[in-house]
């Protein structure tokens, strides 16, 4: 299975800052560690007309050229520099590429990514650029231009990161061309809300039993509602954050659980033959070795799928 990294382009960030940038370094070594499970490749960046499929001109340029606003800073969580605008493009450009993979191959990651807060016009809690989001766009429009004569790509967005995507439902609110998913903490990070297609808000320490649970029943709600018109792709946000570990989930899952949802999720897309990119998104442990474990749960799991993928042709399926 492919899986894209860009851990080579790091923050200059404050002692003390909160952003956990080591974890990406530690996750890809030990990808490393496990030759034959995945093939890690360095991520090329986006190009500004990927970028323009989703964001406003005015953002894009003040991105790229340290014009952001010190409040628009903030809101971010990251101080301007050289580097912002260079890691940026390649978190994109990573999920770009396990986008175009998983059309290929049926399943491929980010080995990051999943930065759903960013807005059309504004970044948000430490992301920048929504490269989910410029990833669905981009392969609606390569699919348009392959396949004029045939209906268009529609995207599944499935997030599970315990912080909503807020960003990523503002975007395609009112489109019905991609459909928006998400379970999360209902008292977390974001505070306000936006509508995705289908929310689940679950309490703090629900643990693994109501977590699972309302997974099981929220998925079958989604079959429901796009039986009329499949996915051709899915994006699978698979946070780590959901973690009893984890310094802001707050929902208190253990490694088991998130293993089960994972393949839960992974099971019913490769099913149905829908395409997955998955992009590892939150993880804040107390311990990073901790949440790296669990990501390479998560990709051990993903791996297993593009196997079952590889190895099946669609009349089996």
């Amino acid at each position: 299975m492919l899986a894209f990294h860009y851990d080579h382009l790091t923050l200059a960030l404050p002692p003390g800052h909160r952003f956990p940038q080591s974890k990406y370094q530690m996750l890809r070594e030990r990808v490393e560690r496990e030759p034959g499970v995945m093939r890690p490749r360095v991520a090329e960046p986006a190009g500004i007309d990927a970028l323009a499929l989703v964001h406003t001109p005015d953002y894009i340029d003040a991105v790229m050229h340290g014009t952001l606003s010190a409040a628009a800073q903030r809101e971010i969580g990251f101080p301007w520099g050289p580097a912002l605008p260079r890691r940026s493009l390649c978190s994109v450009g990573a999920t770009i590429a396990a986008a175009r993979a998983a059309l290929e191959e049926g399943v491929a990651a980010s080995l990051a990514g999943g930065t759903h807060h960013a807005y059309a016009d504004k970044g948000s809690g430490f992301c920048v650029f929504n490269d989910v989001a410029v990833a669905a766009r981009l392969m609606q429009a390569e699919w348009h231009r392959r396949h004029r004569e045939r209906p268009g790509l529609r995207v599944l967005v499935v997030d599970l990161d315990v912080h909503q995507g807020n960003g990523t439902a503002s975007i395609f609110q009112g489109d019905d061309s991609v459909f928006t998913f998400s379970v999360h903490g209902e008292k977390n990070f974001p505070f306000r809300k936006e509508a995705s297609d289908l929310d689940v808000g679950l309490p703090d320490a629900c643990g693994d039993a109501v977590y699972l649970d309302a997974l099981e029943t929220a998925l079958a709600e989604v079959w429901r509602r796009l039986a009329d018109r499949p996915p051709g792709l899915a994006f699978y946000l698979a946070g780590a954050d959901p973690h009893e570990g984890d310094r802001l989930g707050r929902l208190k899952l253990s490694a088991d659980g998130l293993l089960r949802r994972d393949r839960m999720v992974l099971d019913a897309l490769v099913e149905r033959r829908i395409p997955v990119a998955l992009s590892m998104a939150g993880g804040y442990g107390e311990d990073l070795a901790v949440t790296v474990e669990v990501q390479m749960r998560t990709l051990g799991a993903a791996a297993q799928a593009w196997a079952r993928w590889r190895d099946s042709s669609p009349r089996d399926t």
